[in-house]
């Protein structure tokens, strides 16, 4: 077993190390998120072209959280016991082959649909037509299936981040790294929702917001393949103390004593049904296809405006934001402590929500739209920051890291695929007031679940 030292992280060889670790590990991460929320950012244009309605772009609003979600619990053990590096590189190859299918969509449309009206009555007036012996049903079948194994490869990315990084980060360091997560993650989805959807226009079709993405992941495999290291012992360093929930003593550890790490704790389990409520506000209303659409129908605002691109990049921004002062508030405020800082990010989505509605109800337009959408964007990916890229790390441990990210996680995708079809029926029967209005109860649930661990830090031998 590699020798362990305390907290020394002023060498500067191994700050450097980390540092070119971190950059190349961050940035397959930011673009994992690009290879996925390209499909929110061309929603508009993919309906357009197969005549796609609310129910057909509830199907991938489904598939890809459910995939992801069962995905991700399944993979943590596996991430654990084969290691972050591997695990990262597999579902690297998994997005790349997966967008490029899902592009390849683009050679079996013969005509796209056509539509008349505006707004909330736009409808198909000529369905689309296609080649090679697909119809409109399967043709949704073969697109919802390229984009289902997308999310099962993408699962090893948030698994992967926090397996490595919980080998080169102390505990009282990973309030501030979940800050930077947070970056990553708002990065990756402003490549997702402004880069990639501009290559629509770039090359003139709606494949190339999937074939780029495909492409750009293909460099950063390289890359990670080549200069991305497990731990500082890989790169030739002493392993770190990291002072969180570790089991000491030499040699690996066994499936099961991960499984009972993670899923007899009722720590961590407490917090899986916290992540669960954040999925069910976030999805619902903030990064899933739903916010492109509400901006469409209302005010019809998509890729081709500058609104559409400030509303995501000033969302982005408050999703920095967020990550870094509740992580830093989390390390310095509270020593270590991630339940008060996600507390109050779930009490701040509530409040969000209800101006949202507010807002909706007062029809003052798309500049206070986009207002609330930021103040929802700091709140969300505050907690969220701290669920993912923190707790994760503190109660799973070196050897449970990627399993306890699997459970939070996966909780929260799991939770979020009953938007896919939710969503549709209450916006056909109750309008978007009821979108808007419906995640306010979760959010104070999440609160109520979270106030409970309010003391709760990790221990080397358990909690």
């Amino acid at each position: 077993m590699a020798h362990t030292v305390e907290l020394n992280i002023t060498d500067p060889g191994f700050r450097r190390a980390r540092t070119v670790n971190w950059v190349n590990l961050g940035l397959l991460y930011a673009l994992f998120y690009m290879s996925r929320y390209n499909f929110m950012a061309s929603v508009t244009d993919l309906s357009n072209t197969f005549g796609w309605s609310k129910a057909d772009i509830g199907v991938f609003e489904t598939v890809m959280p459910l995939v992801y979600g069962i995905a991700v619990v399944v993979n943590g053990p596996i991430a654990d016991r084969i290691g972050g590096k591997k695990a990262f590189l597999i579902g690297t190859v998994g997005a790349i082959l997966a967008n490029f299918a899902f592009g390849c969509g683009a050679f079996f449309i013969a005509k796209e649909a056509v539509w008349a009206g505006t707004g909330i009555d736009r409808h198909v007036v000529a369905p689309a037509e296609f080649a090679h012996g697909f119809d409109s049903r399967t043709f949704l079948i073969y697109l919802a299936t390229a984009w289902g194994i997308n999310g099962y490869f993408q699962s090893f990315g948030a698994l992967s981040i926090v397996k490595v990084n919980a080998h080169w980060f102390h505990v009282r360091e990973r309030g501030t790294f979940a800050g930077i997560f947070g970056i990553l993650i708002r990065f990756g989805l402003v490549l997702g929702t402004s880069v990639a959807p501009a290559m629509i226009g770039v090359f003139g079709g709606w494949q190339y917001a999937f074939w780029v993405p495909s492409a750009l992941l293909v460099v950063l495999f390289v890359t990670n393949y080549l200069y991305m290291h497990n731990s500082p012992s890989d790169a030739g360093f002493e392993e770190l103390d990291t002072g969180d929930a570790t089991d000491d003593g030499p040699g690996g550890v066994s499936v099961g004593d991960i499984l009972k790490k993670v899923f007899v704790n009722p720590v961590t389990l407490t917090i899986a049904l916290a992540s669960m409520m954040i999925g069910l506000v976030r999805r619902s209303v903030l990064d899933g296809a739903w916010m492109p659409k509400y901006f469409g129908e209302l005010f019809n605002v998509d890729r081709s405006t500058g609104t559409w691109h400030l509303a995501f990049w000033l969302a982005a921004a408050a999703g920095i934001a967020g990550g870094f002062v509740f992580g830093i508030a989390s390390d310095r405020v509270y020593k270590g402590r991630r339940a008060p800082v996600v507390v109050f990010g779930f009490l701040g989505m509530a409040v969000a929500l209800v101006l949202f509605s507010a807002v909706h109800a007062a029809g003052v337009g798309v500049a206070a739209t986009v207002a609330v959408m930021i103040v929802l964007s700091f709140f969300v990916n505050g907690a969220h920051g701290m669920i993912g890229g923190a707790a994760s790390m503190d109660f799973g441990g070196k050897k449970a890291a990627a399993t306890a990210a699997g459970l939070f996680d996966g909780m929260q995708y799991v939770a979020s695929a009953i938007i896919g079809p939710t969503v549709p029926l209450l916006v056909k029967h109750w309008g978007w007031a009821a979108w808007i209005a419906a995640p306010i109860p979760f959010a104070l649930i999440g609160a109520a679940v979270m106030a409970r661990l309010w003391n709760a830090t990790p221990g080397k031998k358990g909690h």
